[in-house]
C-alpha cells in the first residue's frame, strides 16, 4: 500500500524507504524552552543554525524539503515527527501528554492538509500518542509503544483507523526508566536503518521488540552506553543504508559503517538539548 512517487505525493509505511518529501519545521526564537524541559543554558542562535544546516544536508541528500513556519510559544515544534503521523492513504492528527505540546496536533495536521496530505483520522480524549512511540516493522505493521506519552486509549484508535487499510497495530510496552517527565519513546530504543539492519538500544529494548526484529531476518546493531544519552540510538534513513546521526556518537557511527551503512553527521550540540535527534526533527511525507 506504499505510495508510489509518480502516482502520489504522500503516503509512509516504512522507516527505511526513500525519504521523497519531508516537512521540517525551524525552531522558534520566542518559546520558553526551559518550561518544556530543553537543556540549559541554550544558545538559540546556535539552535537555528544547526537547524538550518541540518536541513540543508537532508536537501544534498535529494530529499524534497516542505520547510514549515516557525511556531510561536511551541519550543518543541521542530520535533515533527510526533504530533502527526502520515500512513499509506493520509495523515493521522495525533493527541499529546505533554502540556506544551498539546497545540502542535491540529496545527501540524492542517499544515499537512494544505500541502495535500489528507486527514484520514484523529485521535481524541482519552487518547494520547506520540509519534516518537511508532515506527514501521513493515509495510503492513506499525508499532507502538505503550508509555507515559501514548496509552492504551490511543493504541485502540490507532487501530480502529488502521486496521481496515490492513495495517496491524503491534504494541510494545515500554519500562518506566526515569518517570513521566523523562521522554522514553519506542523509538529512544530502536531505529531501522535498511530492511535487515536496526540499531537498539537493547538495555530498555523490550523483549518482544527484539524478538519482531529477529523474526524478520533483522539484525541489530546494539547502541553503547556512552552513545544513548547523545541520542545514538535515533537514526535517521533517508534510502536503505543511507542514514543521518547527529555527531558525538563515533562508536555507533563506526558500526555502521562496519556494516556497509553510509553515515552523514549533522551538529547537534544544542538540539540534542531537547532530546530529539534527526528523525524527531522530521515528518516523513512520501518514502517509497
Amino acid at each position: 500500500m506504499t505510495a508510489s512517487p509518480d502516482t502520489l505525493a504522500y503516503g509512509v509505511t516504512s522507516m527505511v524507504g526513500r525519504l521523497h518529501r519531508v516537512a521540517v519545521r525551524p525552531p522558534s526564537p520566542r518559546g520558553d524552552y526551559a518550561v518544556a524541559h530543553w537543556a540549559q543554558p541554550l544558545d538559540r542562535d546556535l539552535l537555528l543554525d544547526q537547524h538550518v544546516r541540518f536541513v540543508a544536508l537532508l536537501a544534498k541528500l535529494g530529499c524534497e524539503l516542505e520547510v514549515l513556519p516557525p511556531a510561536d510559544d511551541m519550543p518543541d515544534a521542530c520535533f515533527v515527527y510526533d504530533p502527526a503521523f502520515v500512513v499509506g492513504h493520509g495523515v493521522i492528527e495525533l493527541r499529546g501528554a505533554k502540556v506544551v505540546r498539546q497545540g502542535e496536533p491540529p496545527l501540524l495536521a492542517t499544515q499537512l492538509e494544505d500541502l495535500g496530505v489528507p486527514i484520514v483520522g484523529r485521535l481524541v480524549a482519552p487518547a494520547t500518542a506520540d509519534g516518537g512511540d511508532m515506527f514501521w516493522l513493515d509495510n503492513q505493521t506499525l508499532a507502538v509503544g505503550r508509555t507515559y506519552r501514548t496509552n492504551q486509549a490511543g493504541i485502540d484508535q490507532l487501530r480502529a483507523i488502521l486496521e481496515p487499510q490492513g495495517v496491524t497495530v503491534q504494541a510494545f510496552d515500554m519500562p518506566h526508566d526515569l518517570g513521566p517527565a523523562y521522554c522514553l519513546h519506542l523509538m529512544s530504543v530502536v531505529s531501522p536503518v535498511r530492511e535487515d539492519l536496526a540499531v537498539v538500544y537493547e538495555r530498555l529494548a523490550p523483549v518482544a521488540l527484539i524478538q519482531a526484529l529477529q523474526e524478520r531476518g533483522i539484525e541489530i546493531i546494539n547502541v553503547p552506553e556512552e552513545d544513548y544519552a547523545s541520542l545514538g540510538c535515533n537514526v535517521l534513513a533517508v534510502a536503505p543504508g543511507v542514514v543521518v546521526i547527529a555527531e558525538g556518537n563515533s562508536a555507533t557511527a563506526k558500526a555502521l559503517r562496519d556494516h556497509g551503512v553510509e553515515v552523514h553527521i549533522y551538529e547537534a550540540s544544542e538540539i540534542n538539548k531537547g532530546e530529539g535527534g534527526p528523525t524527531c526533527l522530521t515528518r516523513p511525507i512520501l518514502r517509497g
